[in-house]
């Protein structure tokens, strides 16, 4: 009787919404264990604009091509296609404008009427019209496998391939989601206001997965990092400490010990050749109007590493599926943003339809994509809005500025007065001089290393006036400053290594039981600083810590309330005496900044700037916080910078 009368319920709530036809669950068989192995996406929502195709994989899947959707007014299949593979359907759901959500069914059939149900859910799309990160950020990068272990029980998991082992460069060493939960006080203490994690997808090759970039499944956080629901806590907890979550996303290419890698859905999923074939990474072909095909082809469709297939964006369910994937983790995790790894490497058409699907959905979002090359002209190439001469539009609306990266370091290490012609602080002059060629300047990265490059405490030989010189112009120069995590502290490689990517990626003090030094700590800073006192590296590896990181701090929490650095003009000045100087101003307000590189000290040339300034301006040194002068009597020690406010 209960039974009948749940019937006639829905039977009454199904007319209300413009159907007659109730569908009963206990009609049809669940599926049976093992039907279908992957559905993908997991669940959908109403009111986006993405289109819903899933990817339905399991044994034969094929042969039940007859499929509907049912329990869920509004809610309908439009299409089935058959893949290469028997194992797969592609299943595109129409999700109409008045569908409820809630849990509805797809149900499989096949040719002699054999069915079976499979539980969906969609929920309801939130809607929230957020502010992604901008020129008002810091962007702290942290490396998780090497941040810190909060959860010491998922360090080995059953049935992934790798285990934790801290004395390997290039293994796991166990950092995980729960360690970045434990420490969003210290990142949000240090000024940053937004986090991108490298990868925490699944990744099972059997080495070197530490690093993330070669993902197992893309809708599972890796089991050694936590789960799909503590990252969601993580990223809630992050905008609790008023973080902005970005989230850093591969479309180039998978791990080959990803699931479908054992059986592809089509024979063109992926780039394949009669043997393995490396991108030439010749970017330059995406622009270059004398470039032979095959030159493009190889660049775009050559595998990045042995270990790393090379995805056919070509292929329109490969776009789609990762079109959706990007917008069912924002939607899913509450993201702010996006950074996508290796992006030239990509077809560039496909990518830049994959921008625009995710922009729609989501137009408040920005995504930074990595575009590594030092060419002005090219970098510009890749950014949304370029004024392209074959018009050609990326819809990548940020970009990361790597010739800044390489002309803040080189700059920083040619000390001495006089460096030669073209080389030390000009260098910055001379990078910053192509702004002309950048269709958007705020939407630019400003970095001067990430998970990539050296660690600071070895590009600068342990200087710690370089260091403070390189934090001191990210804090200032446009753009949105991205820091990798120990860089505020000047962190080197694991001595005693080759300088492995995996010795570079050391682990965290403090991130782990035991460290012999808790680096998250004020404590700890201070213990380790005096510690190594008056020791030659590496005994000394953190003499500086607690003063670097104090500088740090102190640079961004002031920046984060100063908004003519997050939206200001600049104006910058040439000395070829190994000087820099520039200005960051509106019309109410001015930072100025003087790098003086150089081994003796130097007069600030202050008529130089008369354009900009009167003869006498009182100001503010912003890390002292002490009165200054500003006029042509002033000057600066060598090897210092000098960061001064003043109102206009």
């Amino acid at each position: 009787m209960k039974r009948l009368l749940l019937l006639a319920a829905a039977a009454i709530f199904a007319a209300s919404c413009g159907s007659s036809v109730v569908f009963d669950p206990e009609s049809v068989q669940d599926a049976p264990e093992g039907a279908i192995v992957h559905m993908e996406p997991p669940c959908w929502w109403t009111g986006m604009k993405t289109g819903l195709q899933l990817l339905v994989n399991g044994p034969e899947i094929s042969a039940y091509n007859k499929v509907s959707f049912e329990g869920l007014a509004g809610v309908s299949v439009d299409k089935v296609t058959s893949a290469d593979s028997p194992n797969y359907l592609f299943v595109d759901v129409k999700i109409g404008p008045s569908a409820k959500e809630g849990q509805g069914w797809l149900v499989f059939e096949n040719a002699v009427g054999d069915k079976f149900k499979y539980p969906y859910s969609v929920g309801k799309k939130s809607g929230e019209q957020k502010e992604s990160f901008t020129t008002a950020d810091m962007i702290y990068l942290i490396f998780p496998d090497r941040f810190a272990n909060g959860d010491p029980s998922n360090d080995d998991m059953p049935g992934m391939q790798e285990k934790a082992d801290r004395n390997v460069n290039l293994g796991r060493h166990g950092g995980d989601i729960k360690g970045i939960i434990d420490h969003l006080d210290y990142v949000a203490g240090l000024g940053a206001t937004a986090i991108w994690c490298t990868p925490m997808l699944v990744d099972d090759q059997d080495r070197e997965s530490y690093h993330g970039y070669a993902c197992g499944d893309y809708y599972k956080i890796d089991p050694r990092m936590g789960s799909n629901a503590l990252y969601k806590e993580f990223v809630d907890k992050a905008h609790e400490k008023g973080l902005k979550v970005i989230m850093d996303i591969v479309t180039n290419h998978c791990g080959t010990d990803h699931w479908w890698m054992k059986d592809l859905p089509f024979k063109d999923w992926i780039h394949v050749f009669p043997e393995f074939t490396g991108s030439n990474i010749a970017f330059s072909t995406n622009m270059d109007p004398n470039a032979s095909k095959y030159d493009l082809n190889l660049q775009e469709s050559g595998w990045f590493v042995p270990s790393m297939p090379d995805m056919n964006l070509d292929n329109p369910f490969m776009l789609r599926y990762f079109q959706q994937w990007a917008a069912w983790w924002i939607e899913y995790a509450g993201l702010d943003g996006l950074r996508v790894d290796t992006y030239p490497y990509n077809e560039k058409e496909p990518m830049s339809r994959w921008c625009a699907s995710v922009t729609a959905e989501y137009p408040w979002i920005n995504i930074v994509g990595e575009c590594w090359t030092m060419s002005y002209p090219q970098l510009a190439y890749w950014q949304a809005g370029a004024a392209n001469v074959d018009g050609f539009d990326s819809h990548l609306p940020s970009i990361m500025d790597f010739p800044l990266c390489e002309a803040l370091t080189a700059a920083i290490n040619e000390g001495g007065d006089n460096p030669g012609w073209g080389r030390g602080m000009t260098r910055i002059y001379d990078c910053l001089s192509h702004d002309f060629v950048y269709a958007d300047l705020s939407h630019m990265m400003t970095f001067f290393a990430n998970h990539d490059h050296g660690r600071m405490g070895d590009t600068f030989n342990h200087d710690p006036a370089k260091m403070k010189i390189a934090l001191a112009l990210l804090a200032t120069i446009r753009g949105i400053p991205q820091l990798y995590n120990g860089d505020e502290m000047m962190f080197s490689h694991v001595p005693g290594d080759d300088w492995s990517d995996g010795a570079k990626r050391i682990d965290f003090p403090g991130g782990w039981v035991g460290d012999a030094y808790d680096l998250f700590t004020p404590e700890g800073r201070a213990a380790a600083s005096a510690r190594d006192a008056g020791k030659a590296w590496p005994s000394a590896a953190y003499t500086n810590a607690e003063e670097l990181y104090n500088y740090t701090s102190k640079l961004f929490n002031w920046r984060k309330g100063k908004t003519v650095l997050h939206d200001g003009k600049t104006m910058h000045f040439l000395g070829r005496d190994n000087t820099y100087a520039f200005f960051r101003y509106n019309d109410a307000d001015a930072v100025f900044v003087y790098v003086n590189n150089s081994d003796s000290e130097k007069t600030v040339p202050w008529e130089h700037y008369s354009e900009i300034a009167p003869a006498s301006v009182q100001a503010r040194n912003v890390i002292t916080g002490t009165p200054v002068t500003l006029d042509a009597n002033l000057s600066l020690p060598a090897n210092s910078v000098l960061i001064a406010e003043f109102a206009r």
